[in-house]
């Protein structure tokens, strides 16, 4: 267990420099299309401001691979985000430095400053110690909030925190370790997965802990062509990783070995061309024609799936298990997205992540609050389901 904020009794006065994750998207105008994640970031922002604590905000923005660069400047971010807490921001031009020392000395208490894209420095990503050691500079407290950087070894989500104490956990962290924790140590079973996404090469090491783990393990969307190919079956046009299909037969023994059952579409939606406007029909996965092209889950594989899932007491769900952008091929995505919302409706703890999960549940137009938990972070929810070690987690104090 790692410390977190409320573990902290004295915050009046301290200067405290907060890791978020608000790389938001802009439009062309530079206008926020999308502010899930400043939103996310606002219950440690304002429990630390209502704790009378000088709140210094750290994050990053897009790609500027260690250059600064005007478009990506985060004067965006502190605009919304100034909205939002409905009191201002200071936006600084620079993160670390003797002028930026001198702009932070104004600042009082309970109120909050946002520094600049810390991407700028290239140190950043290296984890440079003498940069990190800069950032601390600025704090007398470290808290990682952003669960979604969390498996980068960078100078903001790990480095700081050698050289700041108590480095602890933010809100927003606190809460997508203990559900993602709570998922693998002791889960209700039931425990049933879904892993959807195209490729198994993606979700080797996740598939791999799961089948450790679980006691039903769904494989759907383009992983679904890899293991029936394995199986020596043809798959026509389908998405497939041949150089894979090894992996896909240990999983599949490791499977049975553990006596979990490994739920692989018996039946699939099929196209001759990948568009809205395509011939269609449904087939058995072991027989896809030449020439056609697995898009989406079948009626039996569906149906198959709803049974197991309305059963569990704890589903994680991560990736669609077909083409769902696409409206034509979006029936076995959408068909799982209500079975999770409906077997959580039923007292299943439901967990979801992946960006591509989430998009699926905006587009089918189910609220956030359908599921027990949607993780924030894409590849540090995978990497953690997989057992790995996240760096932004492990430099935190331990309780």
């Amino acid at each position: 267990m790692k410390k977190s904020i409320k573990d902290l009794t004295d915050l009046k006065g301290k200067r405290v420099l907060v890791r978020e994750d608000l790389n938001v998207p802009l439009d062309d105008n530079k206008n926020i299309t999308d502010d899930t994640r400043i939103r996310a970031a606002l219950p440690t922002i304002n429990y630390l401001k209502e704790k009378g604590a000088k709140v210094i905000v750290v994050a990053h923005f897009g790609r500027p691979k260690g250059e600064f660069k005007e478009d990506m400047r985060l004067t965006p971010v502190a605009k919304r985000l100034s909205e939002l807490l409905g009191a201002p921001v200071m936006k600084l031009d620079d993160c670390i430095g003797d002028a930026v020392k001198e702009k932070l000395a104004e600042l009082k208490d309970g109120e909050v400053a946002l520094l600049e894209n810390i991407r700028f420095y290239k140190e950043e990503e290296k984890n440079d110690p003498e940069f990190a050691k800069k950032l601390a500079e600025l704090a007398d407290i470290y808290v990682n909030d952003a669960f979604g950087a969390a498996h980068r070894a960078h100078a903001s989500t790990a480095g700081v925190a050698e050289f700041v104490k108590p480095a602890v956990s933010g809100l927003l962290m606190e809460k997508e370790l203990s559900a993602l924790g709570g998922l693998l140590q002791n889960p209700a079973r039931p425990f049933v997965a879904i892993v959807g996404g195209s490729k198994v090469s993606t979700k080797i090491g996740v598939l791999d802990n799961l089948i450790d783990k679980v006691d039903t393990l769904i494989v759907g969307g383009g992983m679904t062509y890899t293991f029936m190919k394995a199986q020596g079956f043809s798959v026509g046009n389908s998405i497939c990783e041949d150089d894979k299909l090894d992996i896909a037969r240990d999983l599949m023994k490791k499977a049975e070995t553990k006596g979990v059952k490994l739920l692989i579409s018996e039946d699939v939606l099929v196209c001759d061309a990948f568009s809205e406007t395509a011939n269609t029909q449904v087939v058995l996965a072991s027989a896809i024609p030449d020439g056609w092209e697995g898009v989406d889950a079948g009626a039996k594989a569906i149906a198959n799936a709803k049974e197991v899932i309305l059963k569990a007491k704890t589903i994680l769900w991560n990736g669609p298990v077909g083409v769902f952008e696409i409206d034509k091929f979006s029936n076995g995505t959408k068909a799982i997205a209500e079975a999770v919302a409906e077997a959580t409706k039923l007292g299943a703890k439901s967990v979801l992540g992946g960006g591509d999960t989430v998009a699926a549940i905006e587009k089918f137009h189910i609220a956030p609050e359908a599921y027990s938990h949607i993780s924030t972070g894409g590849g540090a929810s995978l990497e953690f389901i997989e057992g790995k070690v996240l760096p932004g987690v492990a430099a935190l104090d331990d309780k």
